[in-house]
């Protein structure tokens, strides 16, 4: 560093500290290590105003998110973007409370994701052909993120109608949760054949992997489920078991009972006195 800033004093560049600040400052994301050491020095003793570099850093994380977009929705994107950023310089001025960078950020990474769903997966190309059905299909994606990606997209439409870019909001009527239940992905008909005659009569199978298909498969044990399952929730004599926080023992089938022995037996070769 002292030989890089000897070098920019020595040559017949201007040397006064804001001139020497920006020659230091390295172009892209970072302004580098010198131009910070620079800049503490010369702005701790009154030399130069500080550099937001802040700012530029923010600008280019906005400017990736809408490049990424989907050429034929990207424009209403970038229009959404300097909204966002007129509202923020409003909210400035005024003393109320601005949105963050990382805030529009937020929104405009849920935006582009929700254009890409539009035209890769819709076959979408306009944002007037958006409606309630292709919004709650995006939604599902990712279903723990349902509301915040849900409050971002209201906003959005709002300025989108108010544009005249769509004349329906598509996501009114639209919940903010989602439906209850199993929402993810689930193995075929003919798949579950098989892996159910892998676990019932197949030899193969570790007796652990076979019981926790059994009670996944015929019983809808979750994951937590068969974790916390011990020891003490099986019942010999009545051949049930308890899961979870269900109100009821589970009876045991047949099948699901010889895979439970099978693990059980395992489980005493092991020699273990752990209670699961």
């Amino acid at each position: 560093m002292i030989s890089i800033l000897g070098r920019l004093l020595e040559d017949d560049q201007p040397d006064h500290p804001q001139a020497l600040l920006d020659r230091a400052r390295r172009p892209g994301r970072s302004m580098g290590s010198l131009a910070r050491a620079l800049e503490g020095f010369f702005t701790q003793r009154g030399l130069v105003l500080p550099t937001d570099q802040a700012q530029p850093l923010a600008a280019g994380r906005r400017r990736r998110r809408i490049d990424a977009t989907p050429l034929p929705l990207r424009p209403q994107v970038q229009a959404f973007a300097e909204s966002m950023l007129r509202a923020r310089e409003r909210a400035l001025k005024a003393g109320t409370l601005p949105r963050t960078d990382s805030t529009i950020e937020v929104a405009l990474a849920t935006v582009r994701d929700l254009a890409r769903f539009l035209t890769g997966t819709r076959n979408e190309q306009d944002w007037a052909l958006a409606d309630v059905h292709d919004v709650e299909a995006f939604l599902v994606t990712m279903p723990k993120a349902r509301q915040r990606q849900l409050t971002v997209l209201r906003q959005y439409f709002r300025f989108a109608r108010s544009r005249k870019v769509v004349l329906i909001d598509p996501t009114r009527g639209v919940k903010a949760k989602g439906p209850s239940g199993f929402s993810g992905t689930t193995a075929a008909v003919d798949r579950q054949r098989q892996l159910f005659r892998r676990w019932a009569t197949g030899t193969d199978a570790h007796p652990h992997e076979a019981l926790l298909g059994i009670l996944t498969l015929l019983h809808a044990a979750s994951s937590s489920e068969v974790r916390r399952l011990r020891m003490d929730d099986l019942d010999p004599v009545n051949r049930t078991i308890r899961l979870g926080k269900r109100p009821h023992p589970v009876p045991m089938d047949p099948i699901s009972w010889s895979a439970l022995q099978r693990c059980l037996a395992h489980r005493t070769d092991q020699r273990t006195d752990n209670p699961t």
